[in-house]
């Protein structure tokens, strides 16, 4: 890497490594080291190839979820964190801070599979397509959904204080469970 390629790598790490931490974090689910980890590796492998990247970020990325994909195809299994008495609950309803639900999220996720928790950070915190994160991924566009859903479902038991910011709370038009409520057309009556 000549003098021009290092300037313009130490650039991308200083103003991306951020918002990429962040991604990475999730990934390893919620485990600050991990994530940083996983981001340290996916950019030494960026810095060997540097000089052919057209769009660092997307191959950075692109790098984080397949590292994860590896991680969660491991034979082994990841060790659980004991504790001698369960964490205390947070508040539900009305009065539970954002930085409880942070917490009660984290929780959640690092509970989940790393395969779920990885479908889950592609499709709702990068926001990519179906499509997309079947080609991350290398699976195909059904088993992200069933993923997703089955994914989903186990956050949604682990974490019930979470239920009222689910946005599909709402009465879906998709499902015939639960039909949505028809217009009122009576007339009205107005009074002199």
């Amino acid at each position: 890497m000549n003098a021009h390629e290092q300037d313009s790598f130490r650039e991308f790490v200083a103003s991306r490594s951020s918002a990429l931490l962040k991604t990475a974090v999730l990934l390893s689910g919620g485990d600050r080291h991990a994530g940083e980890d996983l981001l340290q590796n996916a950019l030494v492998k960026a810095a060997g190839r540097w000089q052919r990247i057209d769009e660092p970020e997307a191959y950075v990325r692109r790098i984080l979820y397949r590292q994860q994909v590896s991680r969660w195809r491991l034979k082994w299994p990841r060790r659980e964190l004991a504790v001698a008495e369960p964490p205390e609950r947070a508040a539900s309803g009305d009065g539970t801070s954002a930085a409880d639900l942070r917490i009660v999220m984290r929780g959640a996720l690092a509970k989940l599979t790393a395969r779920q928790r990885t479908v889950l950070v592609l499709r709702y915190f990068e926001d990519l397509p179906e499509a997309d994160v079947a080609a991350v991924l290398g699976c195909s566009v059904g088993t992200v959904r069933s993923t997703t859903h089955r994914s989903l479902a186990r956050l949604r038991g682990l974490a019930p204080e979470l239920a009222h910011l689910d946005r599909h709370d709402a009465a879906d038009p998709a499902d015939p469970a639960d039909p949505p409520a028809a217009p009122d057309f009576s007339p009205l009556e107005v009074s002199p």
